[in-house]
């Protein structure tokens, strides 16, 4: 005889994750690549010999590009909490993953997320609060503190300040990036936490991303939203503030309920070279025209907007107003009928006559 357990047809199983992998790693990774290790880590789970799974199978799970699983392992081989193991080294892309036990790893090696990817040897810099007050000199320093104030809606603490300055020294960010970074983690992540932009700014430096070139493009692959304003504000001349509320509001109108392009955003902010310092709003009211106008591509802008202005002036004809007349129109001034001879007496009279009615006196 023999026994047989019957499985679900759907999969109601549980995949424990590591709080150290959820505490300290989770935060440093954009959402792919924290997809792709929880996807991983649940098939390495399963143990089921009879599926067989590969980074095809996640990226078409998740319906992402290939591209952005193998990145997504290569951040977590450099963290140090996964290994590849290659079958044929020379098949770069056909490995399996080791998931390592994140708290072996904490016991065995007295194991700092912060540290890891780091050289041991590396000596990092320790602002003192000399240093401090030395940096809030620096007009670019100052303003960083400033707008950071604004974000969190609060002002920094000074041990808050020195650890930013840190971030400057050891990770050679410039002070616009740390900026980005709290409006990034504040504003569009809900985090208002020091050591949550700390992983910010870890995980951009992880990653090679150190100036604001660098990380529009990153945006633009990992967080289209924020790419669009990055990109917006830029072509307005604005890239070196932060858009607000109500800009993010009505940028991503523009993209998901207008469903227009890049391109036919930026050509609306082209064509507010009449105002001096054309504002998110007054470009809404040129683009919320044209989405009016069922324009939807930059080729039809010329032709639909001429059309319709054509149109619209066609329309705006004003007839002529014909003049009532009235019985006042036919009366006829009898001064027409004087020289300038009798004019001249008939005034004299006029004159006797009210001089003698002051006096009291008839004529």
């Amino acid at each position: 005889m023999g026994f047989i357990i019957e499985t679900t047809e759907i999969d109601l199983g549980d995949t424990p994750i590591e709080n150290i992998f959820i505490n300290d790693f989770m935060p440093m990774a954009n959402g792919t690549y924290v997809k792709v290790y929880l996807l991983g880590y649940k098939y390495a789970y399963d143990k089921d010999s009879n599926i067989h799974v590969d980074n095809r199978t996640i990226a078409k799970h998740l319906d992402i590009p290939l591209s952005d699983v193998l990145n997504a392992w290569d951040f977590w081989e450099k963290k140090g909490i996964i290994e590849k193991i290659w079958e044929n080294k020379e098949d770069k892309f056909n490995y399996k993953v080791k998931f390592l036990n994140l708290k072996q790893l904490y016991i065995k090696n007295n194991y700092r997320p912060v540290s890891v990817g780091e050289e041991m040897n590396k000596k990092t810099y320790t602002c003192a609060v000399e240093d401090l007050i030395d940096a809030n000199q620096i007009p670019a320093i100052n303003n960083m503190f400033n707008e950071i104030d604004y974000i969190m809606r609060r002002p920094l603490v000074p041990n808050e300040k020195q650890k930013i300055l840190e971030w400057i020294y050891n990770y050679n960010m410039n002070p616009d990036m740390i900026i980005k970074a709290f409006f990034y983690g504040i504003e569009k992540k809900g985090k208002r936490s020091i050591n949550y932009v700390a992983a910010i700014v870890r995980n951009w430096y992880d990653q090679g991303i150190t100036n604001v070139e660098a990380l529009q493009e990153h945006f633009k692959k990992t967080d289209e939203k924020y790419y669009r304003y990055e990109k917006i504000l830029k072509h307005l001349g604005h890239g070196n503030r932060l858009p607000s509320v109500g800009e993010m509001k009505v940028i991503d109108k523009w993209f998901e309920e207008y469903e227009f392009t890049m391109d036919l955003v930026l050509k609306a902010c082209e064509n507010s070279g009449k105002t001096s310092n054309p504002s998110i709003n007054y470009i809404d009211g040129i683009i919320t025209s044209w989405y009016n106008k069922g324009i939807k591509s930059v080729d039809e802008i010329e032709e639909k907007d001429k059309l319709q202005n054509k149109k619209d002036r066609a329309d705006y004809k004003v007839e002529k107003v014909k003049p009532i007349k009235t019985k006042f129109h036919n009366f006829q001034q009898r001064t027409s009928n004087y020289t300038a001879e009798q004019l001249e007496e008939i005034a004299r009279r006029k004159r006797e006559e009210y001089y003698f009615k002051g006096k009291g006196e008839g004529k």
